[in-house]
């Protein structure tokens, strides 16, 4: 069998952020919707909001901290994880949403872009090493690593840094209970070319766009309290409409790369999934099982971050693949052959999955 090039990952970093916020931070907080305020006790509206999400605590950046710092923190973790000279990277993928939002500005700052930013920070010199953002809702990161995979099988690339931040408690509505679901975050990794006649690293992809009928279930839109002036836009979705979508099509997607890998679920070991609502990835796992005719999930298969972390968009995959790999997930871990999917939903509405032997 004659060699190939593989995209294997050779390091991983992330950035937590310091403040944990639990939900008796929002105990004071002024709820509305549909222009009139929630009359619940705060107290049942957090708890019911932790029992369908699974949140318990989120993590927010410090008010002096903009996303292409914190994304290049998960970067400088990554290069000392994988022990390389940073001067050898060829591209830098930033993934994010939003930008860089100045504590109390609501705007969004792209220029120069955040990943031209990072290579500053990192002080790379290399000017081969090109540097540009994704913008791709949360499925951002996942989407880096697909193209990471083209650029590296191409023969264009050896070394990509993939970098997913987000500092979404910049962006959301302090009056709309959905917020809660939000955090901050980064995780970073960075993938290698490497021959080998064992096929290893990225297998197989899959992406799909739904756009048509569904992308405003994740928009820009103005505040929930009608009394507020400004022009002020925040993240919204429609989130019963977003659950209902993620859990009949995702399952669908994951389906499909797992197919173009030539493997089945069964020969999965791991799954990496966007943390974006605990018992909507639950309903998404017993979906895709269901479409290979069996009832049940195995246990230890889906590790979970979103109790702690929250939903930090882009960055959720990466810093549960970084956790994982450094042993920071009670119950999970990865070994030599072990096969993992990554998959991840959001805005757009995009959906995206690569299969990926270890």
């Amino acid at each position: 069998m004659s060699a190939t090039i593989n995209t294997v990952i050779i390091g991983t970093g992330s950035y937590i952020p310091e403040n944990i916020i639990s939900g008796n931070e929002f105990l004071n907080s002024t709820f509305f919707e549909n222009g009139s305020r929630l009359e619940k006790e705060n107290s049942e509206i957090i708890h019911k909001f932790s029992e369908i999400t699974e949140i318990v605590e989120r993590r927010y950046v410090c008010p002096d901290q903009l996303s292409n710092q914190i994304g290049a923190k998960a970067a400088e973790k990554a290069i000392q994880n994988a022990g390389i000279d940073k001067e050898t990277l060829d591209y830098i993928i930033f993934c994010h949403n939003f930008g860089d939002i100045p504590l109390n500005s609501n705007r969004i700052d792209v220029l120069p872009s955040l990943a031209s930013k990072v290579k500053q920070q990192l002080g790379i010199s290399n000017t081969d090493c090109v540097a540009y953002d994704i913008i791709f809702g949360c499925p951002g990161w996942v989407q880096g690593s697909i193209q990471a995979d083209y650029y590296i099988k191409s023969g264009d690339a050896k070394r990509v840094l993939v970098i997913g931040a987000e500092t979404l408690s910049r962006i959301i509505d302090p009056h709309d209970r959905d917020s809660m679901i939000f955090s901050d975050g980064a995780g970073a990794v960075i993938y290698e070319g490497v021959n080998q006649t064992e096929k290893k690293g990225i297998l197989a992809h899959k992406t799909e766009t739904h756009a048509l009928h569904h992308g405003g279930l994740l928009t820009m839109g103005k505040g929930s309290n009608p009394e507020e002036t400004g022009g002020n836009a925040y993240l919204k979705m429609n989130g019963r409409k977003l659950y209902e979508f993620a859990v009949i099509q995702v399952p669908q997607v994951i389906k499909k790369a797992i197919d173009k890998a030539g493997l089945t679920i069964e020969d999965v070991n791991i799954v990496f999934v966007h943390q974006a609502n605990g018992k909507m990835d639950t309903a998404i796992m017993k979906r895709l099982f269901k479409l290979y005719n069996l009832d049940t999930v195995p246990e230890n298969l889906v590790p979970m971050t979103i109790s702690w972390l929250g939903n930090s968009s882009v960055a959720t995959v990466p810093t549960l693949l970084d956790l994982v790999l450094k042993g920071q997930v009670k119950g999970y871990n990865v070994k030599e052959g072990d096969v993992a999917v990554f998959a991840s939903v959001g805005a757009g509405m995009h959906i995206n999955a690569f299969v990926y032997r270890f």
